[in-house]
């Protein structure tokens, strides 16, 4: 079975892919033997969509499946909106500086509360230990 801290350095290293799925969904697929680790973000919902120019808020979640790699077939998963994230865009600009420059001195901390899982490093201990867990369950 891969340790803990080898499974964090993959879930952090191995590059997301954007998958083709009708909305904003990307993933990174993990293989594991005779199993297939699926650690992604989705975005669950917008805010100010329908005025151009204005400020939009998405926000996103991260979500992890452990699947089998020949079947793929889900044998667990966390889809419990635990770790979000959100993002603060107007027009073309994502970058937080350029933002706050087109509509004022805001923190993203003000507009996303409870965005503090934005990169991977945030969670990856906490998918590593509960990927761990259901391999041990499928051991026994």
């Amino acid at each position: 079975m891969i340790g803990k801290e080898k499974l964090v350095e993959r879930i952090e290293e191995t590059e997301l892919e954007k998958i083709h799925a009708g909305n904003d969904l990307w993933e990174k697929h993990i293989y594991m033997g005779d199993n297939v680790l699926i650690v992604g973000y989705e975005e669950e919902e917008s805010y100010n969509e329908q005025n151009p120019g204005e400020e939009i808020i998405k926000n996103y979640y991260w979500y992890w499946e452990l699947r089998d790699s020949g079947t793929w077939n889900v044998l667990f998963d966390n889809h419990d909106k635990e770790f979000s994230f959100c993002e603060s865009v107007v027009g073309e600009y994502t970058d937080q500086d350029r933002v706050e420059d087109l509509v004022g001195d805001i923190e993203e901390e003000d507009v996303c509360t409870w965005s503090e899982q934005d990169w991977i490093e945030d969670i990856s201990e906490d998918i590593a230990e509960e990927t761990i867990d259901w391999l041990k369950s499928l051991e026994k």
